[in-house]
């Protein structure tokens, strides 16, 4: 099992996602934890890394968790994915591995990964994603 942490930032219905150097699926941006990091600690610092903002602490809320076949990975590896919304200061601009920031609706659901196709479906349900 991978864990995983994500944030989830839904604009005018679109949602953000990152596209890693020399990769053609598109991921929601978070990652993992190191030792001794809390959820909150490690997506503030994974989203610093990725995408150049900071995350508000004080608005960090959990969306839901969800678990799917990993992508890219060996039959029967999952990811587990716990996600988190919250309000950000600064500019959104890609950093580190991450090549490209777009903002997808559900059209686009197919060019991302298995446990993000879940989250799109859960976010379109709750009318939030177009």
């Amino acid at each position: 099992m991978i864990d995983k942490l994500a944030w989830i930032r839904i604009e005018n219905g679109a949602i953000l996602t990152a596209r890693s150097h020399n990769r053609d699926t598109y991921y929601i941006p978070g990652g993992k934890r190191e030792p001794g990091e809390s959820d909150h600690e490690a997506l503030l610092r994974e989203i610093k890394e990725e995408l150049s903002v900071d995350l508000i602490l004080e608005t960090v809320h959990l969306v839901g968790q969800f678990e799917a076949q990993a992508h890219g990975k060996p039959a029967g590896t999952l990811v587990r994915m716990r996600c988190y919304a919250a309000d950000y200061h600064g500019q959104l601009a890609p950093a580190a591995e991450i090549e490209e920031m777009v903002w997808l609706t559900y059209a686009d659901r197919a060019k991302v990964s298995a446990v993000a196709q879940l989250i799109f479906d859960s976010i379109h349900q709750a009318g939030l994603l177009k």
